[in-house]
C-alpha cells in the first residue's frame, strides 16, 4: 500500500504533493491514518522562513497538529499510553516530539526541555519511514513516542488542535502558576489565546484580558472565557493598552500577562502590563535571531517573572482531553477552526492562515 504527503522544500516554493509506500513497523511503533491536521503559527513561520527548527537534509513534511485512527500496530502494541486497550480502528491523539530520556534535562524531570525532542523534523521525507509530519495520509509513530484515545464525544475538529495548541496552554498555565482569583492577561487571540482564556478561567482566574487586532477572533475568545476585550485596532498605542490593562486592575497590573503573538514587540509591550511581583509567559517567540529592545529594570526592580516555554509533557495531552470533555458544551471549541481545505489545497490552506484572520486553518484527508 502506499500514502500519500505533502512535501517541504522551503520557503516560497509551493509543496509538492508525493506518493510513498506504507513503512514496515518496528516493535513499539504504531501507523496512524490521520482524519485531520491543522496548521500551527509554528508551521507558518516555517513557511514564511522565519523560523530555523527545520535543519537537516530536506524536504520536510511539516505540521504536528492532528488527529486520526490506529491503522497498524507494531509487535508488543497492546494498549496506549494511559494503558487503555488500544486496537486497530481508534481514534487517537499523540505526541510529535520525544524526549530522550538521556540528557541532563530529562534526568532533571525537564523532558519538556529535552535538546533532541524533535526527530522528526530533522528526518528527510524522501527517506523511510517518509510520514514523518500531519500534512500527509499517514503518520509512524515511533516507539515511546505517546498515545492516547480519543472519547467518542470529542469530534475531529475539537480534537485536532489539541496537540499542539490546548495541550501547550494547559502545560505553558500551570508552569506559570496561574491561581484562584488572578487575573490574566492574553496577548493574541489566535488558537492558543482561544485555549488560553478557557484554560485560565478554568483554573479559577477572576479575569480574563484578551488583546488582538481581528474581531472574529476577539469574538471567539469571548465565547471561550475572556471577560474584556482590546482591539488593537480602537487602542492603537501601547500607552493605551497599558493604560487600560491597568484601569481593569485598579491601577497595579495582572497577576500573569501570556505571550502568543510570536511579535518581539508584543514583549516590551506586555511586561508593563504585569504587576509588581507578577509572572509573563513567554510562548509565541519560537523564532532564532528575532530581538527587540527594552529595559531589564523592568524586571528587576518590580519583581516580576519571566517563564519561557516550548512544548509540554504528555501529561498535558490526558489533562487537555480531560478539559475538552468537561466543558465541550460550555465552549464553543469546534468553532477554534475557522477553515478547511484538502490535502492537494495545503498552499490555499497556508496562504488563507498567512492572511491572519483565521483562528486555525485544517487540513482534511480523504
Amino acid at each position: 500500500m502506499k500514502g500519500r504527503l505533502a512535501v517541504f522544500s522551503g520557503p516560497g516554493k509551493p509543496f509538492e504533493i508525493r506518493e510513498y509506500p506504507l513503512p514496515d513497523l518496528e516493535p513499539g511503533a504504531i501507523l496512524v491514518k490521520v482524519s485531520m491536521a491543522t496548521i500551527c503559527g509554528s508551521d507558518l513561520h516555517m513557511w514564511r522562513g522565519h523560523s530555523q527548527i527545520v535543519a537537516g537534509a530536506g524536504p520536510w513534511v511539516l505540521g504536528h497538529e492532528m488527529t486520526g485512527r490506529v491503522f497498524a500496530m507494531g509487535p508488543g502494541v497492546e494498549t496506549d499510553s494511559a494503558g487503555q486497550p488500544l486496537n486497530e480502528g481508534d481514534r487517537v491523539v499523540y505526541s510529535y516530539y520525544l524526549p530522550c530520556g538521556r540528557c541532563y534535562n530529562c534526568l532533571q524531570g525537564q523532558t519538556a526541555a529535552c535538546p533532541t525532542r524533535f526527530p522528526s523534523y530533522w528526518l528527510s521525507a524522501s527517506a523511510r519511514p517518509h510520514f514523518n509530519g500531519a500534512y500527509a495520509e499517514y503518520y509512524y509513530l515511533g516507539p515511546h513516542q505517546s498515545i492516547f484515545k480519543v472519547p467518542d464525544e470529542l469530534s475531529d475538529d475539537m480534537v485536532a488542535p489539541l496537540n499542539c495548541a490546548l495541550s501547550q496552554m494547559v502545560f505553558s498555565l500551570h508552569q506559570v502558576g496561574v491561581k484562584w482569583g488572578d487575573t490574566v492577561v492574553i496577548q493574541g487571540a489566535g488558537g492558543l489565546g482561544v485555549y488560553g482564556a478557557a484554560i485560565a478561567k478554568d483554573m479559577g482566574a477572576n479575569q480574563v484580558i484578551v488583546i488582538d487586532k481581528f474581531e472574529e477572533r476577539l469574538k471567539l475568545a469571548a465565547q471561550c472565557g475572556a471577560d474584556h476585550l482590546i482591539n488593537l485596532d480602537e487602542l492603537s498605542t501601547s500607552r493605551q493598552r497599558i493604560g487600560r490593562v491597568r484601569e481593569l486592575t485598579s491601577g497595579r497590573g495582572a497577576d500573569v500577562v501570556v505571550e502568543v503573538t510570536g511579535n518581539p514587540q508584543a514583549v516590551a509591550e506586555g511586561i508593563p502590563m504585569v504587576r509588581q511581583g507578577g509572572s509573563y509567559l513567554w510562548v509565541g517567540n519560537i523564532n532564532r535571531g528575532r530581538t527587540l529592545e527594552f529595559d531589564p529594570s523592568l524586571i528587576v526592580m518590580a519583581n516580576r517573572r519571566v517563564v519561557g516555554v516550548a512544548t509540554y509533557e504528555p501529561w498535558a495531552i490526558l489533562k487537555a482531553l480531560d478539559f475538552l470533555q468537561r466543558t465541550r458544551s460550555k465552549y464553543p471549541f469546534e468553532h477554534v477552526l475557522s477553515h478547511k481545505f484538502t490535502l492537494d489545497n495545503i498552499d490555499a490552506a497556508f496562504e488563507q492562515a498567512d492572511r491572519g484572520k483565521v483562528t486555525r486553518a485544517a487540513i482534511v484527508m480523504g
